[in-house]
């Protein structure tokens, strides 16, 4: 990737940023009509989409730059309306890649299958049956999704779990099935596998099946990234690289130990993984819910990230999280800006896309942490949402520019202000 004609890249035009990513090869001439031609969907793919479909909702797509990942670089397409984010993740990015970039490491991709029973007469009796025909049901799931086998993957574990009796509830005889979903996010697969095992097992357990559906809290689909960031980097104007990063440290670990806290913290995380999840076509809220869930796997809800020293003195920065991503299927095949991002990230498979988004995820943390504990978040933040306050206060064309430049240096960066300006200045 050549990087030579990103210089100044936010400074640019709409059309000026387009050209130099197709100069730098990263878009086709293709790429670029479509993007200066107003991406919409048809009126009937989005009739296809959903029901009761009125009209279209548009966000913007933009992209972060010099993302370096397992030695690869990506310019990644981020779908987001808060000014920051994007700006952050390249900012992060940045930094990372002058240290060596993000290493990242996968689980097998597997999805969960649930199926829930109740009224089961005698559950050790049950959990021993389940034992004893474990490759019966996991043929009747396989032989229910036959092209997923054909590919490679399919059901190939099953577990049981008890859930005891409270006073809110009664007792649950929970199966899970592991299902290779190979390239595919899953969720059709593994419910149609799970409904057509649910009569089997209740012929099995002698109990009644409530319901059979996939878990989005896919513990057997987990992505990590890893950076390791030389002081030298991280040094700000008054402060050295040892103060930042020891203070970048104590701020990971306020989020480990105060859920309010941790609820921010990993927010910010998720900025910038639901932002490159909805550019890729995938779903946001599973990622959201997994993750969610997984911060709090220990009792507690706590941060996603881990920061630490090294023992040379470098910062160590990790994230884990599930990622049940798809790289074929549901609106990723059929949403033609989702078919866009991933032309545009030049990822190859489902794995190589979960990288991708958990160190934009890492990386979106470290930019937010050095904000928080050296100028403090506002100035960056404010400071991007200028723009915003300048069209809002009824700014348009060259006059957006004007009024964002002059709200910055104001003592009180507001609406009101605003519209001051922008009297002011189309009266000069």
């Amino acid at each position: 990737m050549d990087t030579s004609y990103f210089s100044k890249f936010y400074k640019k035009t709409r059309l000026e940023k387009i050209q130099a990513l197709l100069d730098a090869n990263i878009l086709t001439e293709e790429d670029k009509q479509f993007l200066t031609q107003a991406p919409l969907l048809s009126d009937e793919l989005a009739n296809s989409m959903v029901e009761n479909q009125l009209t279209q909702y548009a966000l913007p797509l933009g992209v972060a730059l010099n993302l370096m990942v397992d030695g690869k670089e990506y310019a990644v397409p981020m779908v987001t309306e808060e000014p920051s984010v994007i700006a952050a993740a390249s900012s992060a990015a940045k930094t990372i890649a002058q240290a060596g970039g993000f290493d990242t490491t996968s689980t097998k991709r597997r999805m969960i299958g649930q199926v829930a029973l109740t009224a089961v007469p005698d559950t050790t009796h049950a959990q021993k049956q389940l034992k004893l025909h474990k490759k019966d049901v996991l043929n009747k799931a396989n032989q229910a999704h036959p092209s997923i086998v054909k590919r490679g993957g399919g059901a190939d574990e099953v577990m049981v779990r008890f859930i005891e009796a409270t006073e809110k509830s009664p007792e649950f005889l929970v199966v899970h099935v592991y299902i290779d979903v190979q390239e595919a996010m899953g969720a059709n697969i593994v419910n149609t596998m799970m409904e057509a095992i649910a009569p089997y097992l209740e012929m099995l357990t002698g109990g009644k099946v409530l319901m059979g559906i996939l878990s989005n809290y896919a513990t057997e689909c987990l992505a990590t990234a890893a950076c390791r960031i030389p002081v030298d980097l991280l040094k700000r104007e008054g402060l050295s690289g040892e103060t930042v990063r020891d203070r970048l440290i104590e701020a990971a670990q306020f989020a480990y130990a105060d859920p309010y806290r941790a609820v921010t913290h990993n927010k910010g995380i998720m900025n910038g993984i639901d932002a490159v999840v909805l550019a890729s076509g995938n779903d946001w809220r599973a990622i959201e819910a997994g993750a969610h869930a997984y911060a709090a796997r220990s009792g507690q809800y706590r941060a996603l990230s881990n920061w630490e020293k090294a023992d040379n003195g470098d910062l160590l920065g990790s994230l884990t999280l599930p990622m049940p991503i798809g790289f074929v299927g549901g609106s990723i095949t059929i949403h033609p800006t989702a078919q866009f991002s991933q032309r545009l990230l030049s990822v190859k498979n489902a794995k190589e896309l979960e990288s991708v988004i958990v160190s934009v995820g890492l990386g979106q943390n470290f930019a937010a942490l050095k904000a928080l504990v050296t100028e403090g978040i506002q100035k960056g933040h404010m400071g991007l949402q200028a723009k915003s306050l300048a069209i809002s206060a009824g700014a348009t064309d060259h006059w957006i520019e004007l009024v964002a430049d002059e709200l910055k240096k104001a003592p009180h960066m507001n609406l009101e202000t605003a519209k001051t300006l922008l009297n002011k200045i189309k009266n000069k």
